[in-house]
């Protein structure tokens, strides 16, 4: 009996969604023949030539032709590309700390040898900086910072050099960083250079602020004072904070109010009562 009684109605419900979808397409296709028509139409007035479409096309043409409409005037005779790559941008150059190197220094190995300056062409060129890797060269560079900041000749570990060797790793992650943005493990290494070379800075400053002053004007550093501590005010802080203040005043009162008995015990010439702190405290 049930199943007799659903016979109709799933009969009824799925001859209602077949005439759905039948009208859903006859009303889409009929708007894409009026859109079509207008731009036909404004084509036309405008006396221009429509380009000759290719069946395979008319599916890309029907894309378009809703644009046309709004223009009016302007007939789009080409088709616009569709999921195109963005452009490019190009990268500012980052500056190089070792572009005041020239190709024609010699290595740092053999800058103090008096026989590296007689060779023959071949040789000197495998001795200069000309054919050294990356890491040669920022030998070279370290050397020269730790030349102009160190206190004398055999100077090789106090704060001012280590600055300048801090100084020196510290722009050479910046150019990688620069490069490749998303190597994260060289940022960490950065950011440890820096806290690093802060706190040297911090203890120059503090110890010697001459020496801070000439190592930060020769290594061209601009010392950042760190934040003022600061903390997020929530309502239950400042519930907190005005019934600490609440308490602390009424204690200063009982506290002024024993020391204006014993002054006037005082006064009177007896003995001076024993000072007791309040026992309680108001609220």
């Amino acid at each position: 009996m049930h199943c007799e009684s659903r016979t109709p109605h799933l009969a009824r419900r799925r001859f209602l969604y077949i005439i759905t979808v039948v009208l859903k397409n006859i009303f889409r296709s009929t708007v894409l023949g009026l859109r079509t028509w207008s731009v036909f139409l404004g084509a036309r007035q405008g006396n221009t030539v429509l380009p000759a479409f290719k069946p395979c096309q008319c599916r890309f043409y029907a894309n378009w032709t809703l644009t046309g409409i709004c223009k009016h005037d302007e007939t789009l005779l080409n088709q616009p590309v569709r999921q195109y790559a963005r452009p490019s941008r190009k990268k500012q150059e980052f500056p190089s700390q070792l572009q005041d190197l020239h190709p024609s220094l010699l290595k740092h190995e053999y800058a103090s040898v008096p026989l590296a300056q007689s060779v023959d062409d071949v040789v000197k060129k495998l001795l200069t900086l000309e054919l050294a890797n990356h890491s040669e060269k920022l030998r070279l560079k370290e050397e020269q910072l730790i030349a102009t900041v160190r206190r004398d000749e055999n100077d090789r570990s106090s704060t001012e050099v280590n600055v300048a060797i801090l100084t020196v790793r510290i722009r050479n992650f910046q150019e990688h960083l620069h490069k490749h943005p998303k190597d994260k493990a060289n940022k960490r290494w950065m950011l440890m250079a820096i806290d690093s070379r802060k706190k040297k800075l911090k203890f120059l400053r503090r110890t010697c602020y001459d020496s801070f002053e000439k190592v930060c004007q020769e290594l061209g550093i601009t010392y950042m004072f760190p934040p003022e501590y600061y903390r997020r005010v929530t309502r239950r802080w400042l519930a907190k904070k005005a019934f600490c203040n609440k308490v602390f005043q009424e204690v200063q009162k009982q506290k002024a109010e024993q020391r204006e008995k014993q002054r006037a015990a005082e006064a009177k010439g007896k003995e001076p009562t024993s000072y007791t702190e309040p026992q309680g405290t108001v609220a």
